[in-house]
């Protein structure tokens, strides 16, 4: 038996097999993508590749699938290494800036993109980009209690909130671990049928919602 037996008789062999050749890139492994990286490659997937300029911070522990001893590492170099022990999958951790100079080598060869940044600079640059090369990107992101899954062409890209630190936003780990949910089915759903579904969760009233279809 394999580490995705289980997923395998879910979803059957070829959907599996559409996953695991699939090239991913998350942008932005923090409170979401590091999770994303870690339930997709679960999942099946393994051609994964991860970009982050972050370093692991002691606050990220409690949002984020990183622990004590990866304090001050890159973040991307961390997930990929614990993708690799955890399934035996080599991806690829770019531990740089996504930059208009660097965008187009590193989305080289996607079948898909997700965005999961934390500002509005990073995510609109990303828009713009896939928008104007016809690339399928998933947009992953919470604010509060809501959180949501857009793809690119239903997207609007917010505004950062001023005058709040990265350690002094309210932030739900259960709100993270849904819309993490949510967002790999979409992506599932989008690889092996060609289907874009929008998708919003609240998790005050516990509510799960389809935005768009098309």
């Amino acid at each position: 038996m394999s580490i995705t037996t289980h997923e395998t008789l879910f979803r059957g062999r070829e959907a599996m097999e559409t996953l695991e050749m699939a090239r991913i890139v998350i942008c932005g492994v923090g409170a979401l993508g590091s999770q994303l990286a870690d339930n997709l490659a679960r999942h099946g997937a393994r051609n994964l590749v991860v970009v982050d300029k972050d370093r692991v911070e002691e606050h990220n522990i409690g949002t984020q699938v990183f622990d004590r001893g990866e304090i001050g590492a890159w973040k991307a170099e961390c997930v990929a290494a614990r993708v690799f022990r955890t399934t035996g999958a080599e991806i690829e951790g770019v531990t740089k800036e996504l930059s208009s100079a660097n965008i187009g080598k590193l989305m080289r060869g996607a079948d898909v993109v997700v965005d999961c940044f934390d500002n509005s600079a990073s995510r609109a640059l990303l828009f713009n980009w896939c928008r104007d090369k016809c690339l399928p990107c998933l947009h992953l992101g919470v604010n509060a209690d809501y959180g949501e899954a857009k793809w690119n062409e239903n997207y609007q890209v917010p505004g950062d909130v001023t005058g709040v630190g990265a350690c002094d936003y309210p932030l739900a780990r259960n709100l993270l671990i849904f819309v993490v949910a949510i967002g790999s089915e979409a992506l599932l759903r989008f690889l092996w049928n060609s289907e874009k579904k929008d998708w919003s969760f609240t998790l005050a009233d516990f509510s799960i919602n389809l935005e768009s279809n098309y």
